[in-house]
């Protein structure tokens, strides 16, 4: 018989996709080139700036503010195909509330970890 180990669910996000290279086309044909690079500009800065917040909050006292901010990332990451951002987020917006500090700290470090993915997997130029 073989002994067989089984991933913990939790690892799932590891093998979504960091980037679905035809999300950003799309919005190219809806808003234009300009448009869509500006818009991701801001969406560079403020997820930046959402992941840097998360550090900063209490789970404890911030849980429905971080669910929230959680929610905002995710529909974000969504628009431009940055599909295990926005599944992390996900998790994090739909957990929130129950989360134990060491659970929150691994999920930033994942949301860390897709949102350095999904840029190092944005064509260069």
């Amino acid at each position: 018989m073989f002994d067989v180990t089984v991933a913990p669910a939790q690892g799932t996000f590891d093998f979504e996709p960091a980037r679905e290279p035809g999300a950003y086309a799309a919005l190219v044909r809806e808003i234009g080139e300009d448009g869509a690079g500006e818009v991701r500009g801001v969406f560079w800065s403020e997820t930046c700036a959402r992941l840097q917040l998360f550090r900063t909050l209490s789970l404890a006292q911030h849980h429905g503010k971080i669910a929230r901010e959680a929610h905002s990332l995710k529909s974000a990451a969504g628009t431009f195909g940055y599909v295990r951002l926005a599944a992390l987020a996900l998790r994090l917006e739909k957990t929130a509330e129950t989360l134990g500090e060491t659970e929150f700290r691994d999920l930033l470090d994942r949301m860390d970890a897709a949102y350095a993915a999904a840029r190092a997997q944005e064509p260069q130029g």
